[in-house]
């Protein structure tokens, strides 16, 4: 029952995903591999409950299906963090799925007797392509695995160099879910099928969750990965995102070190005067327009100057605010969560992981410091 389960499960979760409003790109892949996890959970089960001699003509078409899954992952992975791919190299990953699709076309022909006999006996005659399909499997997942994992790293470089808040676009969940099909692959190779039919119906379950509750990533007025760099290529090719000469000029040469020194200063007066770090949702591109300047020379100015990403360099400034706040008398009366979010924090986890980060410490161990340590 629970195997059934699953099943249902699978094609529920499908069928809610085509059926969601405003469905994102991201959205239509997960349904579309919802639906081959199903199709191919179908023929495990036929295969694990020795039900499979009653269809044989099924016999061989589930053989290919496991070469579908790494790349529905890595399509999803890229879709989720906005890394396109051009459509040719979509088709491209599935080519492996055809090519062994067509390795078994002369079992898939064969009259259903003889497919049975084959099957009762393990794949006698047919140990080259059971090989085949072995090794691709094992090869398959650990690409694609590495691949996905590869496309989270870049993301998360890309929301450490134009994003204060990490929590809500982190994919921590899905670089969890890549490790938890890379265990379901090792399952595959090594374990017994029940162990392997438990494995994928409790990953479907987290992938649906995860999936249908996952909001779009930049659909609260973030810019997508790679934003900045095509901004950059526009106005370098004469589509200058200001009409002014200054900006045009550094646009062409890039920005000289006087410059550089200038839009720094201006930065730290910015931010001091109007603490614009306070904004929990703070972007770079919201930061750049603040000081009209480009992005891309902002970027270079705070890595240059403050030895800092984008997100490590807003949320030093949280801390030391932070700090601030706490050591005024008047503060007494507030909480250290309510304090931290005045400074911008947006959860306790962020205030706890940046301030440790910041200042080697833990709030609750910097604070037994005493108060002449908090003007530090």
């Amino acid at each position: 029952m629970f195997y059934l389960a699953g099943i249902i499960l699978t094609f529920f979760l499908a069928v809610l995903l085509f059926t969601k409003k405003g469905k994102s790109e991201a959205d239509l892949i997960l349904a579309a591999w919802l639906t081959i996890i199903g199709v191919h959970l179908c023929f495990f089960y036929l295969t694990f409950s020795n039900q499979f001699l009653s269809f044989p003509f099924l016999l061989g078409f589930n053989f290919p299906l496991p070469l579908l899954h790494g790349p529905f992952l890595f399509l999803y992975t890229s879709a989720l963090t906005n890394q396109k791919i051009p459509a040719k190299y979509k088709a491209a990953h599935f080519i492996p799925f055809l090519l062994l699709h067509g390795l078994f076309i002369p079992f898939i022909l064969l009259p259903e007797e003889q497919k049975i006999q084959v099957f009762k006996n393990e794949g006698l005659g047919y140990e080259v392509e059971m090989l085949v399909m072995l090794s691709s499997i094992m090869i398959s997942g650990v690409v694609y695995v590495g691949l996905s994992l590869w496309r989270l790293n870049e993301h998360k470089k890309t929301i450490q160099h134009e994003f204060s808040s990490a929590e809500k676009i982190n994919l921590a969940w899905l670089r969890y879910l890549v490790y938890g099909i890379g265990l379901i692959w090792l399952f595959v190779l090594f374990a017994e099928d029940a162990m392997i039919f438990n494995a994928v119906v409790v990953f479907v379950f987290f992938l649906g969750y995860f999936g249908i509750k996952q909001v779009g990533i930049f659909s609260q007025g973030y810019p997508p990965p790679g934003q900045l760099a095509a901004d950059t290529a526009l106005t370098e090719s004469g589509t200058a995102a200001s009409d002014k000469p200054a900006a045009a000029k550094y646009q062409r040469s890039g920005l000289s070190d006087e410059a550089a020194a200038r839009l720094h200063e201006s930065l730290g007066e910015v931010m001091q005067k109007e603490k614009l770090y306070t904004n929990a949702e703070l972007t770079l591109t919201e930061l750049a327009k603040a000081l009209d300047v480009h992005p891309h020379y902002l970027s270079q100015v705070i890595n240059t100057f403050e030895d800092k990403t984008f997100y490590d360099y807003v949320n030093t400034l949280r801390v030391e605010e932070f700090k601030r706040l706490v050591a005024l008398p008047e503060s007494k009366k507030f909480t250290l969560l309510a304090l931290a979010l005045d400074c911008g924090f947006n959860s306790k986890t962020s205030f706890n992981r940046n301030f440790k980060s910041v200042t080697g410490l833990a709030p609750s161990e910097y604070l037994k410091q005493g108060t002449t340590y908090l003007h530090t």
